[in-house]
């Protein structure tokens, strides 16, 4: 196997020519955050987010370039668009915040082809619940007739596979596109099943973003009418790649009572609110544990801290998720509650809370859709 390093991805790259200016990736300056990893390779191509349609084309040229070397396993390539800040203009300064503002984030997404909304469910930190309550979510879209497909987003732990007691790897037709796994009538994309479960992830902010990317825009996703994503926890590189440059309908938070979750969950909600992708609403996961023996309940972490976080930062309260052993073996054992036990009232619960999104992407596409014409 021939050896892969850095000169050699650039020589193969200065093939690549820009059609807009004849010239190639290389001699352009485009290429930035070159990693190869055991034959994998991911970069990033700099471009003015102006240009972001136009230059998927050249994102997949260099892409398809690198893959077909000698000894490359995989080639991730994701643009990115750093906006320079305008130039000065001494007789008008007080315009140039104005001039800041101009790009428009939103028009720049590509669509995700045959999916009509992606949903994001994110919490500011693990330990929650959140994955949990993003299968049951999905299952409860399902129950109400919608075609769904989950994106496990947390690459550094992906927990999708054995949630939903998935195994094996994905195939692909033409070695470009990838076909999601199939289960509960689910379609689902994780990284947990390009690895072994016990090997770590030790990738670099590009390769992240690469990677994450590719397993939205570079999956056959058939018609779905929602992609349920399950965000990894925090707000840091994988959350923004997904939240700045996938066309998100709009996020869920979860979060548990007490007052440190509920702190990260802030931060959480807010990283959407500054990228411009609207927040459907809080649960409020582990809210209250009824005991199964005498049925008295117990608020072990408090109770109610979700709903007037809702209220202070004026998003709705979708809806509470009791603390139970049922939900916890169920999600361990790869048999998630609201597929198998249908009507339990814990499945209803995420139902309801399903039924409560989609209302909420019903809104969010009709908003998005134009101005309607009203006949008196």
């Amino acid at each position: 196997m021939s050896a892969i390093n850095e000169q050699t991805i650039l020589n193969c790259l200065d093939q690549v020519i820009d059609e807009k200016s004849g010239k190639s990736v290389v001699a352009l300056g485009l290429i930035a955050g070159l990693v190869i990893k055991e034959g994998n390779v991911g970069f990033a191509l700099e471009i003015n987010p102006k240009d972001a349609g136009e230059m998927e084309l050249l994102r997949k040229k260099c892409e398809d370039a690198v893959f077909n070397l000698p000894g490359v396993k995989s080639a991730s390539v994701v643009l990115t668009a750093e906006q320079a800040a305008p130039e000065a203009a001494p007789s008008a300064p007080p315009r140039q915040p104005q001039q800041k503002q101009a790009p428009q984030q939103p028009a720049q997404k590509p669509e995700v082809p045959g999916v009509a909304a992606i949903v994001a469910v994110a919490s500011g930190k693990g330990g929650v619940g959140k994955s949990t309550c993003a299968v049951n979510l999905a299952l409860g879209l399902s129950a109400l007739g919608l075609k769904v497909g989950m994106l496990d987003a947390d690459v550094y732990g992906p927990s999708l596979p054995r949630m939903l007691g998935l195994k094996g790897k994905p195939d692909s037709k033409d070695g470009k596109k990838l076909i999601p796994m199939e289960k509960w009538g689910l379609k689902v994309m994780s990284m947990g099943f390009l690895v072994e479960e016990d090997t770590p992830m030790i990738w670099r902010g590009p390769m992240i973003m690469s990677a994450l990317q590719q397993m939205v825009f570079d999956v056959d996703w058939g018609e779905l009418d929602v992609l349920v994503v399950d965000m990894p926890p925090g707000t840091g590189d994988a959350q923004l790649t997904l939240a700045q440059r996938v066309p998100l309908a709009g996020a869920v938070i979860v979060s548990t009572p007490q007052d440190i979750a509920l702190i990260d969950a802030r931060k959480g909600l807010n990283m959407f609110r500054k990228v411009d992708v609207p927040v459907f609403g809080i649960i409020e996961n582990m809210s209250y544990f009824l005991c199964p023996s005498c049925g008295e309940r117990s608020d072990i972490f408090g109770h109610g801290g979700a709903h007037e976080t809702a209220n202070e930062l004026g998003v709705d309260f979708l809806g509470e998720v009791p603390l139970h052993m049922d939900i916890r073996k169920t999600s361990d054992a790869g048999t998630p509650i609201t597929a198998t036990e249908p009507d339990s009232p814990h499945a209803k619960i995420y139902r309801d809370l399903a039924a409560k999104v989609q209302g909420k992407i019903e809104e969010s596409l009709s908003s998005s859709s134009g101005p309607k014409i009203v006949i008196e």
